[in-house]
């Protein structure tokens, strides 16, 4: 069952605006589910001079307390701007110290208070070139955590842009670049208008070279803050960082690492590039990548891991036949190691993984007679029957995608798919027939093509004619003739063609 209008066009036809769609929607998913789009700046960077707790830093938890010393704070900071002489650069680092440290210490910072007071034009000030590292670092912090507050309050930071990420560069410290990086990512975080601003004054390339540090938090947090940037919906960033010299290598390198941390966010950035852009999947799939992401996606129980590894495998798959046909080539090791890892993610209690799992398990059954043969064989058939008849809606649907495709194969460009009629009696005497035919009863159209396409199969392709007498049995004619009368043409001609072709006046009589 191919993922398109009719039975016959392959699944990688639509995959292209399918995985767009994927990217935005996970844009949202990533956020809610993992907190992972704005974060908070509470403890020094590793490596800093400040990196153990110092005196003074308690969480502070009285709101107008709180908001009394952010104003206080604010005023010290403008008053130490001014400050000449000796003791000038010191005052400076503890006034920055002051607001940085309100701003990281409660659980719900104070930032609306800070950006009235004055905070953001004086932070920019401090960050001016020739300021000492300490003093970049301070003021970067506090523009990293008023960035990952509201969106109004992540817009306010726009003045700082320009400076932070010429604070990306070479010249920087890797503590200073860090940071800025940080705080680029929760502005990148915030939306597709942000994120436009950024890659015009040049983002891209600085954090590319980060994410080569040899230094973990510094890759990792350079990881992050690209894939933020790049998560579209415009496929222009994504397109761009693919280009740059080394990206590729950086991903790899960063991926064979123990650091299960630095593979999350390095995976994240493989979903978005496979996701948006066509170069950067053909790229990847002719890399070393799809087989670090087969052996994460086995061996990892990680499941901040396990989702961006899956999402990036399924876009690998969805979006370029080489890696089907010339990766996941039957009976090598590694297309049973996937296969294993995928049915690992179809038994798994999470949502996301078991849909991620049927999706990419769908594209793999749209490719050769044996790919489906392997599937069909494997702990995944009777996994996605059981999804099929009870879990969720949208898992339902992949798992059927993915069963309908183990059942036929493409015939000529105008005639109906071959059916593998071994695949179809044994999945329909597997109990999927009541599924498929819940689907014909679905308000979502495709879902109900999908059923009525698989009741194609059955009443066509069943041995000794005995299809018909299956779905009738399975009250799949009521569930066709919903759309005796339905506004979509297609639905409507589809189901009425199937009831009057196999009950009609003949039907019963032999």
């Amino acid at each position: 069952i191919y993922r398109s209008e009719t039975f016959l066009v392959a699944v990688h036809n639509t995959a292209a605006s399918r995985r767009r769609e994927q990217a935005i929607a996970i844009g949202k998913e990533r956020r809610e589910a993992l907190m992972r789009a704005k974060r908070v700046c509470r403890a020094p960077l590793s490596g800093s001079d400040e990196a153990t707790i110092e005196d003074g830093d308690m969480v502070i938890d009285e709101k107008a307390d709180l908001e009394t010393r952010t104003a206080q704070a604010v005023e010290e900071l403008k008053s130490a701007l001014s400050s000449q002489g000796k003791g000038a650069q010191k005052k400076k680092i503890e006034a920055l110290r002051a607001v940085r440290r309100v701003l990281s210490q409660s659980e719900v910072p104070p930032i609306q208070v800070a950006i009235k007071a004055g905070a953001v034009p004086l932070l920019v000030q401090y960050l001016s070139f020739g300021s000492s590292d300490e003093q970049l670092l301070e003021a970067a912090w506090c523009l990293t955590n008023i960035a990952a507050g509201e969106p109004e309050e992540t817009k306010s930071v726009l003045p700082a842009l320009p400076l932070l990420v010429a604070h990306l560069g070479e010249k920087s410290s890797t503590l200073v670049a860090e940071q800025c990086a940080w705080a680029i990512g929760n502005v990148a975080g915030e939306g597709a208008d942000l994120r436009s601003t950024l890659i015009a004054q040049g983002a891209l390339w600085p954090l590319a070279r980060l994410m080569l540090s040899s230094k973990g938090s510094t890759a990792r947090t350079a990881a992050w803050a690209l894939s933020n940037l790049i998560k579209g919906p415009d496929p222009k960033a994504a397109y761009e960082l693919i280009n740059i010299d080394g990206v590729l290598n950086a991903i790899i390198r960063n991926l064979e690492k123990a650091d299960e941390e630095l593979a999350t966010e390095v995976a994240w950035v493989v979903v978005y590039l496979s996701a948006l852009s066509e170069k950067a999947i053909s790229l990847i799939v002719r890399s070393h990548v799809p087989q670090l992401l087969i052996g994460r996606l086995l061996a990892s129980e990680n499941l901040q891991l396990l989702i961006p590894v899956l999402r990036g495998l399924g876009n690998l798959v969805a979006g370029d036949e080489y890696m089907v046909d010339s990766i996941l080539i039957v009976g090598n090791s590694i297309t049973d190691q996937a296969l294993s890892s995928l049915i690992k993610c179809l038994k798994s209690d999470n949502r996301v993984l078991r849909k991620e799992a049927s999706w990419a398990l769908s594209n793999i059954a749209a490719g050769s007679f044996e790919h489906k043969k392997l599937i069909f064989t494997s702990e995944a058939t009777p996994s996605l029957i059981h999804l099929l008849t009870s879990a969720q809606f949208d898992i339902r649907k992949e798992a059927a995608y993915t069963l309908g495709n183990l059942c036929v194969v493409p015939a000529g460009s105008t005639e109906p798919p071959n059916i593998i009629t071994e695949h179809l009696v044994s999945i329909i005497n597997g109990g999927a027939l009541p599924g498929f035919i819940n689907l014909v009863r679905s308000a979502d159209i495709e879902s109900a093509r999908l059923g009525l396409q698989f009741l194609e199969l059955v009443m066509r392709g069943y041995p000794n004619g005995q299809g018909p007498q299956l779905v009738e049995r399975g009250d799949g004619i009521e569930a066709m003739e919903r759309f005796q009368f339905h506004e979509n043409e297609a639905m409507r001609n589809m189901a009425n063609g199937l009831v009057d072709k196999y009950f009609g006046e003949d039907y019963g009589l032999e």
